[in-house]
Parts: C-alpha cells; sequence; structure tokens
C-alpha cells in the first residue's frame, strides 16, 4: 500500500478526532470526547511521521485515562494479570533484544573508559536522583517505590534509536544498553533494597529472580540466537539441539503434573528459582525456534521492532489503565517528578561525562541519553511480578511517553546543532 495514502488517511483521522473532541467537550459529551481525544492522538501527520510511536504511545495514555480498568479487560480476561503482562514485557525484551548482538560488547573492552563512564551514571544518578524526589514530593509509599524503580533500572533500548537520529556514537550507546541490561540483574535489586526498604518490604533475592526472568532470560534468548546464527560451529548446534529436545520434554513433564509432584509443595525463594528453571529451558527452544523462522523467512527479523513497539504500547496503556485510579490523585505531582527525573538525567548526564569523565561532545550527547532513558517495560514487569502494577507500575507508566517526546525532541535538536 502506497505510504502516501496511510499518512493521508492518518492525517484525516487526526482532524475528525479533534473535532469529535471539541463537539463533545462544548456539548457535555464527555465520553464522546474523550473518543475523539484517542482517534486524534492515533493519527499519522505526516509533517510529524518521526513521531508516530511517540504518538502512539501518548494515545494509550489517553485511552488508559478516559476508560480505565475497563480498557484491561476482554471478556473474562484480564490483560492486567501479572503473567500476561509478564509474558508481553517478555516478549517485548526479546524483540529489542534481537537489535542488539556479542559484538556490541566488544565494545565495553574497545572503549572502556566510555562504557565504565556510562554504566556509572546510570547505576548512580538516576537512582539517587529517584530517591531525591520521592522525599521532596510527598507521594504514598508505593508510588514513591516506583519512582525508586524507574530509576533503578538499565537504560531503555530505545535509546538506541534516539541515539542514531541524534547522530550521536551509535556504538557506544549499544555497549552501554548491553552492559547495563546484564548489570542489572544485580544493580536494581541492590538500590531497591538499599533506597525502598523504608516503604516496601524488599526480598532481594525475589527481584534478582525477577530481573532475570523479565529481562536477562529473553535478551540472553536474542543473543543466543545471535551467535546460533553467526558463530556456532555445526558441533555446537547438534549439541544445542538435543539440550533443546531435552528442554521440550522436561516443559511438557511440568505442564502434565511434573511441577506438582516436584515443586507442589515448595515455597518462597526456592519455588522462583524452579520456575527459573523453566524460564531458561523457554528461552532455549525459543532462541533455536527464532533461528529457524529468520532462516526462513528475513521478513521475521524485519517485524521484531514494531512488536517492540506494540509491546511498549501495550504494557504502558495497562499500567495506566489499571492504576488510573491512583493516577488521578497524584497525576499532575507524578508526571511534574518524572519530567524533571528524565530531564535531569539528560542534564547531569552530559555533565559528569563531559566535564568529570572528559569524554568527547559526541560520546557525552550519547551518554545523556542513555542516562535519561529508563526501561520502561522492565520497570512495568518488576511492578507487575510485586502485584503492585496499578501503584508501583506507574512511575513507569507515566515516564514511557515523557521520556519519548523528550527524546525525540532533544535527539533531533542535537541532529541539527553540528559538533564543532
Amino acid at each position: 500500500m502506497d505510504m502516501k495514502i496511510i499518512y493521508k488517511a492518518g492525517l484525516v483521522a487526526t482532524l475528525i478526532g479533534l473535532a469529535v473532541a471539541v463537539v463533545g467537550i462544548l456539548s457535555g459529551a464527555t465520553l464522546l470526547g474523550k473518543h475523539g481525544l484517542v482517534l486524534a492522538a492515533i493519527g499519522y501527520w505526516v509533517e510529524l511521521k518521526n513521531y508516530q510511536f511517540t504518538f502512539w504511545i501518548i494515545a494509550g495514555f489517553i485511552a488508559a485515562m478516559s476508560y480505565g480498568p475497563s480498557l484491561t479487560r476482554i471478556g473474562d480476561m484480564n490483560l492486567a494479570h501479572k503473567w500476561v503482562v509478564a509474558l508481553v514485557v517478555q516478549a517485548t525484551m526479546f524483540s529489542m533484544g534481537t537489535k542488539l548482538s556479542l559484538q556490541d560488547f566488544a565494545g565495553v573492552v574497545q572503549m572502556p573508559k566510555a562504557v565504565f563512564a556510562g554504566a556509572f551514571s546510570q547505576f548512580t544518578i538516576m537512582p539517587l536522583l529517584g530517591f531525591s524526589l520521592t522525599l521532596i514530593f510527598d507521594f504514598p509509599p508505593e508510588i514513591a517505590m516506583g519512582i525508586i524503580l524507574i530509576g533503578s533500572c538499565a537504560s531503555g533500548l530505545s535509546s538506541n534509536v534516539m541515539c542514531y537520529i541524534a547522530n550521536a556514537n551509535l556504538a557506544l550507546s549499544v555497549s552501554v544498553t548491553a552492559l547495563c541490561t546484564m548489570l542489572s540483574a544485580v544493580a536494581t535489586p541492590i538500590w531497591l533494597k538499599v533506597l525502598g526498604s523504608s516503604l516496601a518490604d524488599i526480598n532481594f533475592y525475589a527481584q534478582v529472580i525477577n530481573v532475570i526472568q523479565i529481562v536477562i532470560v529473553p535478551i540472553g534468548a536474542a543473543l543466543l540466537h545471535d551467535y546460533l546464527k553467526n558463530y556456532a560451529s555445526e558441533r555446537f548446534k547438534s549439541i544445542f539441539k538435543g539440550i533443546c529436545s531435552l528442554s521440550i520434554i522436561w516443559l511438557a513433564y511440568m505442564i502434565f503434573g511434573g511441577w506438582n509432584a516436584l515443586f507442589g509443595e515448595i515455597t518462597g525463594n526456592a519455588k522462583g528459582l524452579a520456575v527459573l528453571t523453566n524460564f531458561f529451558a523457554a528461552g532455549f527452544i525459543w532462541a533455536l525456534v527464532y533461528t529457524y523462522l529468520t532462516e526462513a523467512s528475513a521478513k521475521v527479523a524485519e517485524l521484531m521492532p514494531l512488536a517492540a513497539m506494540i509491546g511498549i504500547i501495550f504494557f504502558t496503556t495497562t499500567a495506566a489503565a489499571n492504576g488510573r485510579d491512583n493516577l488521578m490523585q497524584v497525576g499532575l505531582l507524578l508526571i511534574l517528578a518524572m519530567f524533571i527525573h528524565n530531564i535531569g538525567g539528560y542534564i547531569i548526564g552530559y555533565v559528569v561525562s563531559r566535564f568529570l569523565f572528559r569524554l568527547d561532545e559526541q560520546s557525552a550527547r550519547t551518554i545523556s541519553i542513555e542516562v535519561g532513558l529508563q526501561n520502561g517495560g522492565m520497570a512495568t514487569g518488576l511492578a507487575s511480578a510485586m502485584g503492585k502494577l496499578a501503584t508501583v507500575g506507574l512511575a513507569a507508566a507515566v515516564v514511557t511517553p515523557i521520556g519519548n517526546v523528550s527524546g525525540s525532541i532533544l535527539a533531533n535538536y542535537w541532529r541539527k546543532k553540528k559538533i564543532k
């Protein structure tokens, strides 16, 4: 289909949506006004086509605030259930992880100072800035916990896209993202324990398991696919196929009574470790299946960015809709706090990398974007795993659209501002 037709259709949808919203607001038909706002945000202006994803996230957020928890239900199915959210977040992490490769970790060795500056800034500036904001703003404990959580997460994979748009150091961006993602398995639970213990009961071991399940396993599966595709010997592939066969047998056994027989009586951390074993088995299988799929058709890999975008829109909208009532109470203050957190990350990240670590301008811009943009999917998944998506997950739901808007503006500004 001609993309110009899609652009024009989107423009028409935006104009119709705005007209419906105005009519609804003026006539007092609140629901009609909400429908119009959602349609207007989904619309696709030709002049703003580079911001399409941002507009869709905003549309999802408006829909969440308009319809509330009813948006997360399809019949008897609850889209905000923790396992549904977990699976979507994992699928999103894998989709985004396919844009990483093992070669990206070579940057850690090739430019250690710059990568260290990025990881250091990410796991000091943002957790401490988030904690400071909880002291300034009088949020309920679980809302404040969400701010600390988003600050303690790794840099978002969307930062790589922003660095590409900004003509920043893309190799450095990808290397920092890859390293921070791996470090988050330990760094995120540590910061949650240190900064959030006064707000909620934090089980460090359980949080480590949650991070591994939600982030490390899907990203690891994507990297394992990269190894199978580009580096693995035929011998390794044969051995790995055997491992996957055993994994299939194991998971089938779990489904048909094995779980209750082996793990039905265990509780607590031991149960979490048993669940993690199953996730690793599933990760092995999916890495092999995805490798076969990409070998059968190159279009499969091309669909991954779209799958990632859909996933981000889903969990952002779900978290906001599920916690709408809480967000209505603290909405403006939380938006202000997360805006400060986001912009503060850009500014402090730039200053620290430029003047403390003495990095060049291009690398400083890269670190600024890496620090300012957090992994909202990771935060949403962890909040859902805690059973607190409607409260702890709100900060992630708010900061995702803020980060996409500010990141797009900053990236396009730096793209036009040439480095001297």
